[in-house]
């Protein structure tokens, strides 16, 4: 998998934030979660992934609202 851009699907976006939450429990903080998932899916920088996971944690989920 190359790395994700703001060319890529909703889905991967979903799946890359999924993997966050799934694997947050294993790691001592959120930022080592999303640095530990980037690193796995050969994302060049962190920023990108800490701002799928902030822009979700913001957006109400449907029929939420």
């Amino acid at each position: 998998m190359g790395r994700p851009s703001n060319n890529d699907p909703p889905e991967l976006r979903e799946r890359t934030e999924r993997l966050v939450a799934e694997l947050r429990g294993e790691h001592a903080s959120e930022p080592a979660a999303i640095e530990s998932v980037a690193t796995k899916l050969g994302m060049g920088s962190t920023q990108t992934l800490h701002n799928w996971v902030q822009r979700r944690r913001s957006t109400p989920a449907p029929g939420r609202e």
